[in-house]
């Protein structure tokens, strides 16, 4: 029986399907959390052992939880990817990236299968609004100001852990999370395809980004050195305006021409009010929202990664321009570009 054995939940998603692939290549054994009705596309390898777990349910929880320590020991690692991005309710963020992550927490406390980590992976939209007069990028001095539904439930999930004595938290607040498998920036990418380089605002923003590959690699790096109780901000050390990301994209996707469209932020307001409400309506969730607009209004999305730099010496694989280009690549591959 492996020494190292992690659950990774939502690990049918983007970033969890990665972190799946890097702990096998790491030699882990590799639970893959997934409900029955997710997809297992980008779970393949035979090596994957499934299990679905009752996050709602924490009594149910638990009794899995014990099932599973008599027949196959505890996990030595938990890595909790899995949460809401986008949903029809404002209250489904708080009931499954907090809530969830509680219940879990407890059934582990309270069956006695604590593992040596469980690493959260929050947002940086849980730090709310940076400087956007000085552009100073976020970092520990930061107090923590979500003014999105989805940054107030990761937060929620944050403190809730921090309160906890002796549990090995370990909490990951990533900027923009791009790569293959990403469905989001997909979009802008389409968009950039069709000839459209769109803003929002006419105020400087400033954007940083991770790329999947980069994100996981951290994560290992982290549980590998026993790190715990401790948070981090996760990005690749650089910034871009939204214009200069969208010319990174251009030259990808070897687009010459793009018509450069700046939409004021007093009309991107009322429209993803509007698009939140017909997806309500029909019953969808959908990326263009309420939270959206506020993502889309903040100014400075940089960050500090010098902890990260001093503690794990991380250097990213990948800059924007090269993780930007493989990406392409792999939507072209799979006939989605």
């Amino acid at each position: 029986m492996s020494e190292k054995k992690v659950l990774i939940t939502g690990a049918s998603g983007f970033i969890g399907s990665t972190a799946v692939g890097k702990a096998l290549e790491l030699g882990y054994e590799t639970w893959a959390g997934v409900r029955g009705s997710s997809s297992r596309r980008y779970l393949q390898d035979e090596r994957i052992r499934f299990i679905d777990l009752q996050y709602d349910d924490k009594e149910r929880l638990k009794a899995q939880l014990r099932k599973f320590a008599d027949e196959n020991g505890r996990f030595t690692h938990v890595v909790h990817i899995a949460g809401l991005t986008k949903a029809r309710r404002k209250s489904d963020f708080d009931r499954v990236n907090y809530l969830y992550t509680r219940n879990l927490a407890e059934a582990l406390i309270e069956t006695d299968t604590i593992p040596d980590s469980f690493l959260l992976m929050s947002s940086l939209s849980a730090m709310g609004v940076g400087d956007e007069t000085g552009y100073t990028p976020m970092g520990s001095g930061h107090i923590p100001n979500p003014n999105t539904a989805y940054g107030i439930s990761k937060l929620k999930a944050e403190n809730y852990l921090k309160s906890l004595t002796n549990f090995p938290w370990l909490i990951l607040r990533p900027t923009g999370v791009y790569g293959p498998r990403d469905n989001d920036y997909l979009i802008l990418m389409k968009a950039v395809r069709n000839g459209l380089d769109v803003g929002a605002g006419y105020r400087k923003q400033l954007l940083s980004f991770i790329y999947s590959e980069d994100l996981v690699r951290v994560i290992f790096a982290l549980i590998d050195k026993g790190i715990c109780r401790k948070e981090y901000f996760v990005a690749d050390g650089d910034s871009y305006t939204d214009r200069e990301f969208n010319t990174i994209v251009q030259q990808a996707l070897h687009k010459k021409h793009v018509v450069r469209l700046k939409i004021p932020l007093f009309l991107v307001r009322p429209a993803a009010f509007v698009s939140e409400r017909v997806a309500s309506l029909l019953g969808k969730a959908t990326t263009f929202n309420t939270d959206k607009y506020h993502i889309m209004k903040q100014r400075n999305w940089t960050c500090d990664i010098t902890p990260l730099q001093s503690e794990i010496d991380f250097v990213p694989a990948y800059r924007l321009k090269e993780g930007v280009a493989k990406t392409v690549a792999w939507y072209r591959e799979h006939g989605r570009l």
